[in-house]
C-alpha cells in the first residue's frame, strides 16, 4: 500500500540558501546567483528585458529593484523557490511562496495524487523524497527492494541516500556500486551548488565517508565476466532474492510550483532496464 508521510516538506530541514553569494542585502545575493550561473551582467540583462547599468546597479546596491524585478531576474537565473523568498526578504519584501508542512489541509489533493501515482506504478519501484532525500512517500516496489534491510535504517524519517549507499544498506546487494555510488554522490554535489543547504551539505559528508566498494568484495561483477550494458542509461543492478533486477532512475519534479514544500518534492520511478526484470517484477504482481 502507497505511503505519504504526514511529516513536514523538506522546506523545514533543508534550510534557505540565503548565503548564495558574499555579503548581505538582495545586490550581493543577486550577484552570487549570476555568478553561480555564470552569467554576465549585460547577458543577465538582455534575458531580463533590463540593461547591464541597472543590474549593476542593484548588485552593488544603488538602486532598489522592484519586488517584480527580482522575480523576473530569478526566473532567468534559475532561483529555486525557498531562495526567491530569501531574496525579497532580503529586499524588505513579503515572501511570496508559502511553506505549508505536507499533511496540511490544503495539500490534501497533492497527496493523494502522488499515492495513487505511485500505486499506478506498482509493481515497479517508486519514491517521493524531499530535498534532504528524506523519503516521504514510497509504494510496494520499494518496500519489495527494502525488504530484510535493519531496522535502524528503516526507523522514519527514511533517507534514500543513507539507505542506498550505507555499508548495512542496500549497497552490498548494489551490483555496480562503484559506478552508482559515484552518480549519486555526484548528484548531491550538483543540487549543493545549486542550493547551499547544511544539512544537504552534512548528509552528503555522511555518505561520502561510508567505505567505498572493494574490488573483488563489494561488486560482484567482478566474479563473473559481464558484457558491456546494453542499456540507454545507467542502470542500477541490485541483487533481490537470488536474481539481478536492472533499473534505470527517471525523476519528475513539479512545474510552476507556488509553495516551496512543493517545489522541493522529487518522484523518482525506477523503469525495468531489461525483460528479465519485467517479467519477474510481473510474476510477483500475478
Amino acid at each position: 500500500m502507497t505511503t505519504v508521510a504526514s511529516d513536514t516538506g523538506a522546506g523545514t530541514r533543508t534550510g534557505a540558501a540565503s548565503g548564495a553569494g558574499a555579503g548581505t542585502g538582495v545586490g550581493p545575493l543577486l550577484r552570487g546567483w549570476r555568478e553561480r550561473r555564470r552569467l554576465s551582467q549585460l547577458e543577465l540583462a538582455l534575458r531580463a528585458d533590463s540593461s547591464a547599468r541597472h543590474i549593476s546597479f542593484v548588485e552593488t546596491g544603488r538602486s532598489r529593484p522592484s519586488e517584480e524585478m527580482i522575480l523576473r531576474l530569478a526566473e532567468h537565473l534559475d532561483v529555486p523557490v525557498r531562495e526567491r523568498n530569501a531574496l525579497l526578504l532580503a529586499a524588505g519584501y513579503a515572501p511570496r511562496y508559502t511553506e505549508s508542512p505536507l499533511d496540511a489541509p490544503e495539500l490534501e489533493l497533492l497527496r493523494e495524487g502522488i499515492a495513487r501515482l505511485l500505486e499506478g506504478y506498482e509493481p515497479y519501484p517508486a519514491l517521493v523524497v524531499d530535498a534532504s532525500y528524506d523519503v516521504v512517500a514510497a509504494n510496494k516496489g520499494i518496500q519489495l527492494l527494502l525488504a530484510g534491510l535493519p531496522e535502524h535504517l528503516l526507523t522514519p524519517p527514511l533517507n534514500a541516500m543513507r539507505i542506498t549507499l550505507h555499508p548495512e544498506g542496500l549497497a552490498p546487494r548494489i551490483r555496480n556500486l562503484r559506478e552508482w555510488r559515484g552518480h549519486l554522490l555526484a548528484q548531491m554535489e550538483r543540487q549543493i551548488g545549486l542550493a547551499r543547504s547544511e544539512p544537504l551539505r552534512a548528509l552528503y559528508e555522511e555518505v561520502a565517508a561510508y567505505p567505498p566498494p572493494v574490488d573483488g568484495v563489494a561488486e560482484p561483477d567482478d566474479r563473473e565476466d559481464p558484457e558491456p550494458y546494453p542499456y540507454f542509461a545507467l542502470p542500477l543492478r541490485i541483487e533481490h532474492d537470488g536474481r539481478v533486477l536492472s533499473f534505470v532512475s527517471s525523476i519528475s519534479t513539479f512545474n510552476t510550483p507556488m509553495d516551496v514544500t512543493v517545489a522541493e518534492l522529487a518522484i523518482e520511478t525506477l523503469l525495468p532496464a531489461d525483460p528479465a526484470t519485467v517479467a519477474y517484477l510481473q510474476s510477483l504482481a500475478d
